[in-house]
């Protein structure tokens, strides 16, 4: 069970990325281009009225800027009045491409201006280039509204000008308008059939740079909602030597007093009653070197950590790490939870330097390899993980996670050598894994998502069935049983029954929101969907978390809007 996302097993979430919401669920069209942009045409800021015409250009770039070069197109030249209006027009835009390529953007604005004032309104396509080239010059220069405006007024001429779109949506996104960015270059993917590199890497980009930002936003005024039960237990049981929630095996009269209202809310899983129950208690001790005051203390910040209140997480770590009296096992503990927490919050730096002074106070502590471990899974440091899960299983050979953890790291790390024994011999110890520890679920599902990666999708079916069997309460197998389903033989049907399962099990499982709202952008559902994505949203604790799940929301919304403007025509290429 991993520690960073505990929606989630160490071999990673199997749910496609944002991408599935934004390229599966793609909108595709007749007249495509020309429906969207006859219903979202973007707003001009023109100049205001009573300046004078001859200082100001329509696009605002006044004249006393521009460097002129009107005796190369004057129009009172006997050769050039021989011409039709497109040929001089096509003279000028030529002429401003010139100026472009060697870098002279204001001369090529000016010939870009020759060739609109030339060009017959008849001449639509025609005219849609010189806009779009002038913005090109534009983009250059930094003036991104005019660069809006002359992509607007391209896009106008031209509805489906997929290089106008990428244009302004780059402009959209550098004055912070993220939302509408998206818009354009989800319409420029479509129109290219996904094809076009640099618009996948800009989509990419703006959901990104969106989704942070919504989480930012959306962190600052969340409601804070404890994880579910078995998230918790779970959670419990990744910590072998954690000094308090080892006292739950233990006779209650064994308990010192103090401790006592805390740890019977911890057998009796009433978890959201922990943190005040240990701030009343606190408040009992008087002296805070008393070994039992560090211990309600870590097991506060422990719960903060899980409800997501990080700065009252970091309070109370700091307090035990910066402790002369807390003991050992109890510093380590906080070390290794503040790590996660420092990765969830994607300071990895930090992270490792917690691992690195909870191993110096104690070498020989499990817990530090298993957890390291798996954020260095995370990380794509296979090599490391290699090393921690061994050092974890020679000091805890019995414990069938950690086991099979291992056995992942190796099967990583035969794929990374492109070593075909290794890979080979990686996959027989998860089938002696599943033998040697038949109760540990983990072991099941880990090799079931293996196997759904070499495409066995049966025999996975059967290893996720297992995993069931031992854990039934367990609702993220749930959730990649249905997403086999998926992969297996695009069984949406069954995927949902699965789903729907799990959030009948456990109604705060995040994992199986996120999935069935992403299955929903594939079937066209977007209303469903950013429903879906909001229930999971309300039980996101990590920015880390959020961003990804806002990701989806936004590539859903943007999605959604796109629809609406299309109307009853729109069609989903599922």
């Amino acid at each position: 069970m991993s520690t960073l996302n505990g929606s989630n097993s160490i071999a990673g979430n199997s749910l496609p990325k944002w991408q599935v919401a934004l390229f599966v669920g793609a909108p595709i069209a007749f007249g495509l281009g020309y429906i969207y942009y006859k219903n979202n045409t973007k707003p001009s800021s023109k100049p205001s009225r009573g300046k004078n015409k001859n200082s100001v250009e329509e696009n605002g770039t006044a004249r006393n800027q521009q460097i002129s070069i009107d005796e190369e197109c004057n129009l009172s030249n006997s050769n050039v009045l021989k011409e039709v209006p497109l040929m001089k027009a096509q003279k000028c835009k030529n002429l401003g491409n010139s100026h472009f390529r060697i870098g002279k953007y204001d001369e090529a604005i000016a010939e870009y201006n020759n060739a609109i004032d030339a060009c017959p309104k008849e001449n639509k396509e025609e005219l849609a280039t010189f806009y779009q080239n002038r913005a090109a010059a534009y983009e250059h220069l930094r003036k991104y509204n005019s660069v809006k405006e002359d992509c607007t007024k391209a896009l106008e001429l031209k509805p489906k000008y997929a290089k106008a779109l990428l244009r302004r949506a780059r402009a959209l996104e550098q004055t912070n308008e993220l939302e509408s960015a998206l818009e354009d270059v989800t319409v420029a993917c479509i129109l290219e059939g996904f094809q076009n590199h640099t618009a996948l890497i800009m989509a990419d980009r703006v959901l990104k740079h969106l989704g942070k930002q919504h989480a930012q936003e959306h962190l600052a005024k969340k409601k804070f909602i404890m994880p579910s039960k078995h998230f918790i237990q779970t959670y419990k049981t990744s910590f072998n030597e954690d000094p308090v929630f080892i006292l739950v095996d233990k006779p209650l009269e064994s308990i010192h007093h103090l401790l006592q209202n805390a740890i019977i809310a911890l057998k009796e899983q009433n978890f959201d009653d922990i943190i005040l129950i240990c701030t009343q208690q606190l408040k009992e001790i008087e002296d805070e070197k008393d070994e039992y005051y560090m211990d309600l203390i870590l097991l506060r910040a422990t719960f903060s950590l899980l409800l997501g209140k990080h700065e009252d997480a970091f309070t109370d770590f700091e307090t035990i790490i910066t402790s002369r009296s807390a003991s050992v096992k109890t510093k380590v503990n906080a070390l290794i939870k503040r790590a996660t927490l420092y990765m969830q919050m994607e300071s990895v730096e930090k992270c490792y330097n917690d691992f690195t002074a909870a191993e110096r106070l104690n070498p020989k502590c499990t817990d530090i390899y298993h957890h390291r471990g798996q954020v260095n899974l995370l990380l794509e440091k296979i090599i490391e993980a290699k090393a921690d899960f061994e050092k974890a299983i020679m000091l805890n050979p019995n414990y069938g996670v950690i086991y099979v953890q291992k056995c992942y790291a190796d099967y990583r790390y035969a794929i990374m050598q492109k070593e075909m024994d290794l890979l080979s011999a990686s996959m027989k110890k998860f089938e002696e894994a599943c033998q040697k520890f038949p109760d540990c679920s983990e072991c099941y599902v880990l090799y079931a998502q293996l196997l759904s990666e070499t495409q066995d999708y049966q025999k996975a079916d059967i290893y996720f069935a297992k995993a069931i069997e031992k854990d039934p309460k367990n609702a993220t197998i749930y959730v990649h049983r249905g997403l086999l389903q998926l992969q297996w033989n695009a069984n949406m049907v069954k995927a949902i029954e699965y789903i729907k399962t799990a959030l009948e099990l456990d109604d705060k499982c995040e994992f199986g929101y996120e999935t069935l709202g992403t299955i929903e952008v594939q079937r066209g559902n977007l209303k469903e969907a950013i429903e879906l994505f909001d229930k999971a949203l309300a039980l996101g604790r990590t920015s880390m978390e959020l961003t990804h799940i806002f990701s989806l929301r936004d590539a859903a919304k943007s999605q959604l809007s796109i629809k609406e403007k299309l109307g009853p025509d729109f069609i989903l290429n599922l």
